[in-house]
């Protein structure tokens, strides 16, 4: 006997959804998904604005690696500055206000300083206390340092610059520390992760 389409499409719509099945990880699937999402966020552990920086600035100021006293001593000053900037504005955090403007402010004890007063003025105190310093704040910055003081390791000419004949002990330190800091620092991320977002740092749409 034929069945009418009509009659068939009807009946399949009827018949209940399959479920899907719920996928099971193992404990190794889970703790491996998790190393790979905090991996993904490890590049909120520097400022970006400050890393271009001192990409841009360290062939300049040390004269491509052949450095004289004047260009070590600007060598030294870049590089401090710079880590200081990296560990301060780890304590940044900002926003969006009402008309979708980012806003940028500091964290302190009592919640979120911002550096605009007109915005400052439309942030309640509720909400300004959410972005309070937090302990996880310093370890936030302490590893930007060390994330820090991995690039700069890994730059040929500072590298050149401070160390011009190093010996063969130096150059495998110099070649396996940056790569030892940069496992930690993904390690205690995943452990300790932040959800601040200060100067320099991606700021979703939303």
């Amino acid at each position: 006997m034929d069945l009418n389409p009509a009659t068939v499409e009807e009946a399949q719509q009827h018949q209940p959804l399959l479920k899907r099945k719920p996928i099971k990880r193992s404990v190794i699937q889970k703790a491996l998904k998790k190393m790979f999402t905090g991996s993904g966020h490890l590049s909120n552990l520097l400022p970006t604005g400050t890393v271009l920086t001192f990409q841009f600035l360290s062939p300049l100021f040390t004269n491509r690696g052949h450095c004289t006293p004047l260009n070590r001593d600007w060598a030294t000053g870049l590089v401090a500055v710079a880590g200081v900037l990296c560990f301060v504005l780890c304590f940044t955090d900002s926003f969006r206000d009402e008309k979708g403007k980012v806003r940028y402010g500091l964290a302190t004890k009592k919640g979120l300083w911002v550096f605009d007063s007109k915005a400052a003025a439309k942030l309640s105190p509720e909400v300004a206390s959410t972005y309070r310093l937090r302990f996880i704040d310093f370890v936030h910055a302490f590893m930007s340092i060390l994330v820090f003081s991995a690039i700069v390791l890994f730059d040929q000419n500072v590298m050149s610059c401070f160390y011009p004949t190093p010996s063969e002990e130096r150059k495998e330190l110099f070649k396996s520390l940056p790569i030892w800091i940069g496992i930690s620092c993904t390690v205690l991320f995943v452990i300790v992760p932040t959800k601040r977002h200060g100067i320099g740092f991606p700021l979703s749409s939303t």
